[in-house]
């Protein structure tokens, strides 16, 4: 498992060149019935979200797929019911049986020869948009905070304890930036100029994703199954870590905001404050909520982006509640 982190860097160049898998055109154009409007349709064409093309088209693909309306309904009461009983077990047998290295091996042959393309590209795209947003942080904190990249470009990337080690960075991260700070007595403010290097909206280079003759299933249905899978082999501290840090969103989002001087993006967030614990009944559910925070945090951050090299700047809060409370403490 890697554990040695990096000083915080801008990400290695991505390709330029045309992505391997287009899904744009794969998606095409659906016609525009105004007796029974399309609704995926209308999300892809509705510009409120600054998300990708290539990320809404696999969205459009995702959810009009065979395996989402006709699978995900049956799926997924069978696995929360699993998911209850490796609970049960997890409680009378909290550490024993555990195997970080066989499961990411089950997840490699879910994705290998399973998963649908559009679903590969939403799962391995995450990993490389969270590292990004966590190297933004870091550069913009005032302080060196090491991070540990996590840049997949196929299924088999993930067999080297890829979800759990994201999970690790994100709580490293946060312990570490705050004992830094708390070292010099300060908050996490705006920077006089803030380091958009980090974040890199080019296309990201992944190699040709799986399109045999099983990979169809969705990626919330994919997740669902792993779900109970992430609790029986790594055991119940680790699955309570991984289902609380997915409310991390929000704290991200906040030390995002901090640095930007904008809460707009905060309205966005959905899976709340870890403070309250929600179920991991639901952690499916919620995970991909957190795979569409961290694309929507992403994306804000590549208009602020734009909007600095530009000389412009996008729109933003009204600068009352935590904002002024932000900047009031950066005054100090």
């Amino acid at each position: 498992m890697p554990t040695q982190p990096e000083a915080a860097a801008a990400p290695e160049p991505a390709s330029t060149r045309a992505p391997a898998d287009d899904f744009v055109a794969e998606l095409g154009t659906i016609p525009h019935d105004r007796r029974d409007p399309d609704p995926w349709w209308a999300l892809y064409t509705d510009r409120s979200l600054p998300l990708d093309p290539q990320v809404k088209a696999a969205l459009v693909l995702d959810a009009r797929s065979f395996s989402r309306r006709v699978l995900l309904p049956l799926l997924r009461p069978l696995a929360r019911t699993f998911l209850i009983f490796v609970g049960l077990f997890r409680t009378l047998v909290p550490r024993g049986l555990t195997s970080s290295a066989l499961l990411h091996r089950l997840i490699y042959v879910g994705l290998r020869y399973f998963v649908s393309p559009q679903a590969n590209f939403l799962i391995l795209r995450h990993f490389h948009l969270g590292s990004n947003v966590v190297a933004f942080l870091a550069a913009n904190s005032g302080t060196r905070v090491p991070t540990l990249p996590l840049r997949p470009l196929e299924p088999a990337d993930v067999k080297d304890h890829l979800f759990l080690q994201h999970d690790l960075n994100l709580y490293n991260f946060v312990i570490s930036l705050n004992a830094a700070l708390d070292a010099e007595g300060r908050g996490l403010t705006a920077p006089p100029r803030i380091d958009f290097d980090p974040i890199d909206d080019r296309p990201i280079a992944f190699k040709k994703l799986p399109r045999g003759p099983f990979n169809f299933l969705d990626s919330i249905s994919a997740i669902e199954l792993y779900t109970p899978l992430y609790h029986l082999l790594l055991g119940q501290r680790d699955f309570a870590r991984a289902n609380q840090s997915l409310q991390l969103d929000e704290t991200v989002g906040i030390y995002a905001a901090q640095i930007l001087g904008d809460t707009t993006h905060l309205a966005l967030i959905n899976n709340r404050h870890p403070w309250v614990p929600l179920s991991s009944l639901r952690a499916g559910f919620r995970l991909v909520l957190h795979g569409l925070g961290t694309e929507t945090l992403h994306a804000v951050l590549v208009q602020h982006k734009h909007a600095a090299a530009s000389g412009t700047r996008p729109a933003q809060a009204s600068g009352f509640g935590l904002q002024s409370l932000w900047r009031g403490q950066g005054s100090e």
